[in-house]
């Protein structure tokens, strides 16, 4: 086991999906197991600030205490009481019930997110994933490491880790230990291709809803482009080339003119040779806000050269056929 190399993977996950900044600090839901052992030392030796924080559900008995005094003396954790949850839902609400004021991390991998997509496949029909960050702010930068990879990270590294007896009894530990094995018997890539799946799922239009900072553009294909302008978010059609004719919605644009092209609104477009922003045509124009992320631009480059209906030019037909 090359364990630099998986932790520069997981550095190399973490920044692709812009989990934690820099060397900031992140706190790691710990169990004792291996998964989240091998993420509290992993994201140490990356220079992230880590501290931990296990929760003692108390199901086990003596088994959940001495998981509780391994977190506390091996990984410095926390241990907050966490008693009271009947069904995995209850007690994973319990779970990421602490510590909310704080990044945190958990230490779900590839493995955990095909068991999920199996599950959830088969009690919903659709492949729901893990999301590399929840909506709370937790993330999991493991999802690109494989189980067993974990557990050689921590026998590489000598690091102790647990093993929860209860592992089998849950739904989880059923795929894990009887639907998967079947699965790899009808193919020997079921785990790969299952997460492919996932990652499918996970898409870039994930990433680029996962914050409202600044903004981003994504082409999703099919002539649709997915815009974010900090938290608005709007899909318009990728520019089309005005070459005679084109169709945009309620209008019919035509012209002869070379290097045109039609497309959406965009902030901070300005008419042509002029200082006035689109955005103020559309308002003296008493066009609705609801309609201006889809009303169509005749462009020439970045300069916008017609807005139809609304501002005319030489040599383009504008028809509202509606």
């Amino acid at each position: 086991m090359d364990t630099a190399e998986l932790r520069g993977r997981v550095e190399a996950f973490i920044r692709s999906r812009d989990l934690i900044p820099p060397g900031d600090d992140v706190t790691v839901l710990v169990s004792g197991g291996a998964d989240s052992t091998c993420l509290w030392h992993v994201l140490r030796k990356l220079g992230y600030g880590v501290s931990a924080l296990h929760v003692n559900h108390g199901l086990r008995g003596d088994e959940s205490e001495a998981d509780a005094r391994f977190c506390a003396r091996r990984l410095d954790a926390v241990v907050v009481d966490g008693s009271g949850g009947h069904t995995e839902d209850e007690l994973r609400r319990i779970r990421y019930s602490f510590l909310t004021d704080r990044l945190r991390a958990t230490g779900h991998t590839a493995s955990d997110q095909v068991e999920t997509v199996v599950y959830r496949l088969v009690a919903s029909g659709v492949t729901g994933a893990i999301k590399a960050k929840r909506e709370d702010g937790v993330v999991r930068p493991l999802l690109e490491i494989w189980r067993d990879e974990t557990e050689a990270y921590c026998r590489a590294e000598r690091l102790e880790f647990r093993v929860d007896s209860s592992n089998p009894d849950t739904k989880r530990g059923l795929i894990r230990d009887e639907v998967l094995p079947r699965l790899r018997l009808l193919h020997p890539a079921a785990d790969e291709n299952l997460l492919r799946l996932a990652e499918e799922r996970t898409t870039a239009l994930d990433h680029l809803l996962a914050s409202t900072a600044g903004s981003k553009r994504l082409d999703l294909g099919g002539g649709l482009t997915a815009v974010r302008e900090y938290d608005h978010v709007w899909l318009e059609r990728t520019p089309v080339a005005l070459d005679g004719e084109v169709r945009w919605g309620a209008w019919r644009i035509e012209s002869e003119l070379p290097g045109l092209k039609v497309r959406a609104w965009r902030a901070g477009d300005r008419l042509a040779g002029r200082s006035k922003k689109i955005q103020d045509v559309f308002v003296d124009a008493k066009v609705p806000r609801s309609e201006r992320e889809s009303w169509p631009l005749v462009v020439r480059g970045d300069e916008v050269v017609a807005v139809p209906g609304i501002v005319d030019a030489e040599g383009i037909h504008v028809e509202r056929v509606d």
